[in-house]
């Protein structure tokens, strides 16, 4: 994570708490270029992860979502979809700023 976004360490990692458990329930969400990138990398690791599907994988995951709900979808819905891919699961596409303040809203998707 190297990117800090304004935030505390706590804040900021609670952000990509809240972000990834969106993400996964969704499977798309709407959020600024650099929370995306941030959080890109992230999910990435969270689904090679689900992808072992053993025990000791939904507890790394359980660290980070928010919604145990989500976890279980990660690991018995999303996670399978991926067996055969070597990474890349998600895709980030940039679009219009954000009309308040202008900010790159950017598309984050799961492929």
């Amino acid at each position: 994570m190297a990117a800090k976004l304004g935030r505390r360490t706590d804040a900021r990692r609670m952000l990509f708490r809240s972000l990834l458990t969106s993400l996964f329930d969704r499977e798309r969400i709407v959020t600024t270029e650099a929370k995306a990138r941030e959080v890109r990398s992230l999910a990435e690791r969270l689904i090679t992860v689900a992808r072992r599907g053993d025990l000791n994988a939904r507890r790394e995951i359980l660290r980070w979502l928010l919604d145990e709900g989500v976890a279980k979808k990660l690991c018995d819905q999303i996670a399978p979809r991926y067996a055969d891919r070597q990474g890349g699961y998600t895709r980030v596409t940039k679009l219009e700023r954000r009309r308040g303040d202008g900010a790159p809203l950017a598309l984050l998707e799961l492929v």
